[in-house]
């Protein structure tokens, strides 16, 4: 699961303009090049998302522990990581079309990887080439959408990842209950899907000019604009604690939702995820118009009751109070997300938002990736699956608690958060 730079304008926010994009006269129109972008985004989450329906079929062919489900989900964070953190910010020097191009292709590769996999070696090449090529794709795309159609732009950029990664989850689900090849046609049919986006990329016209500094940007380093320096510092502990509880449903929520409904049905092991995205896509379009202040704390509260009542509901066996609660959750976390990001991009600069995208997207895949893998480690070696799932929830309530308190208390947090929003309070 990836996600997304859900950054979205309000009405009265300051719009940079429509960046005219470059390119000869048989390219892509503007609108068409923008729904292009969005359509990659739904793809790559889709393709990071799908294999999450299929770690039990793995694991029972396999033999593998909840730790190496953690360890597959975990690497392909880091893998992200190191994509966002070596190859962020090359699209701000090259140009956005070089950059796509080059990952989707890879993407490709790590599509029949997949579908040839035999083990959990060629599972784990599969996630890190996967993941290297989605950490070098996401801040391109989020920044060529804003180039784009600043406004269209800004709301494609939050919604499409929520779209991609519920109907990852969910199709993979399907595809592996009712179709033949189940470990192979879902990959398959992403494999065929990247490689037409490929040709869209090709056709579309650049958007961000070349400038010296490519090779310099390959170094990497944690540096942002001292315009975004306090309102990151802010937004931090929202995107760790949202991504943390997407990391969880992820790895270990397929096999979460057994255990509670006492079935082996891989729809409904992928349906636990297809809420959380669902909602989470969902809550950024109605909250599109808001202030990113309301916004972040409609995310936090949300965040705290949905998993507090997942968490209730995993004590007393629910299946349905859980669903109830993962889909208030799934607010919190596209509010808390949405809201924590747009209080930093409206104030970077167009050669700047590639690679402070990617510097936010290093925090929410942290918070992603390293808690997933505690969680499997203390799956096996401490008190199983139920008793972890509730000691899971609740480090994430009280880490968006925290974030409560920082935005409260942070003499940036008004002020960053007026400014993102226009001057609305």
């Amino acid at each position: 699961m990836t996600a997304p730079a859900a950054v979205t304008q309000a009405p009265d926010e300051p719009a940079r303009g429509r960046a005219a994009p470059r390119g000869g006269p048989r390219r892509l129109p503007p609108g068409a090049a923008l729904l292009l972008l969005a359509s990659i985004t739904v793809s790559l989450l889709a393709g990071s998302s799908a294999p999450t329906p299929l770690y039990a079929t793995y694991q029972a062919a396999w033999g593998f522990t909840p730790i190496t489900t953690t360890l597959v989900f975990g690497v392909y964070a880091l893998a992200v990581l190191a994509g966002l953190l070596v190859l962020g910010k090359l699209s701000d020097h090259t140009g956005r079309r070089p950059v796509l191009l080059v990952a989707l292709l890879v993407q490709a590769a790590a599509m029949v990887v997949f579908a040839t996999a035999g083990g959990v070696p060629a599972l784990l090449v599969a996630r890190v080439v996967q993941g290297v090529a989605t950490g070098a794709a996401l801040g391109a795309i989020g920044a060529g959408m804003i180039d784009i159609d600043r406004p269209r732009g800004t709301l494609a950029n939050a919604v499409a990842p929520g779209i991609g990664t519920a109907t990852g989850a969910l199709a993979s689900g399907l595809v592996v209950q009712y179709l033949p090849a189940p470990t192979h046609l879902i990959y398959l049919a992403l494999l065929g899907v990247f490689l037409l986006q490929a040709v869209g990329v090709w056709a579309m016209a650049e958007t961000a000019g070349r400038k010296p500094g490519a090779l310099a940007t390959l170094v990497p380093e944690i540096r942002l604009p001292r315009a975004v320096r306090r309102p990151v510092l802010v937004a931090t502990p929202v995107l760790f604690s949202a991504w943390a509880l997407a990391g969880f449903y992820g790895a270990l929520g397929p096999a979460l939702v057994r255990d509670l409904v006492d079935s082996p049905s891989v729809v409904l092991g992928g349906l636990s995820l297809f809420v959380l995205a669902a909602s989470a896509a969902v809550t950024v379009i109605l909250l599109r118009r808001a202030s990113a202040r309301a916004v972040m704390f409609t995310g936090i509260g949300t965040l705290i009751g949905g998993v507090a009542l997942t968490v209730a509901a995993v004590h007393a066996g629910a299946p349905v109070l859980f669903f109830v609660g993962t889909a208030i959750a799934g607010t919190g976390f596209g509010a808390g997300f949405q809201g924590g990001i747009r209080l930093v991009i409206p104030l970077t600069a167009q050669h700047e938002s590639a690679g402070v995208l990617s510097l936010l997207y290093v925090v929410s895949y942290l918070g992603m990736g390293v808690p997933a893998v505690a969680a499997g480690y203390l799956v096996v070696h401490a008190g199983g699956l139920l008793e972890t799932a509730e000691e899971y929830g609740t480090a994430v309530v009280v880490l968006a608690g925290l974030a409560l308190f920082g935005l409260l208390r942070h003499p940036a947090g008004r002020g960053c958060a007026t400014a993102a929003a226009g001057g609305r309070p």
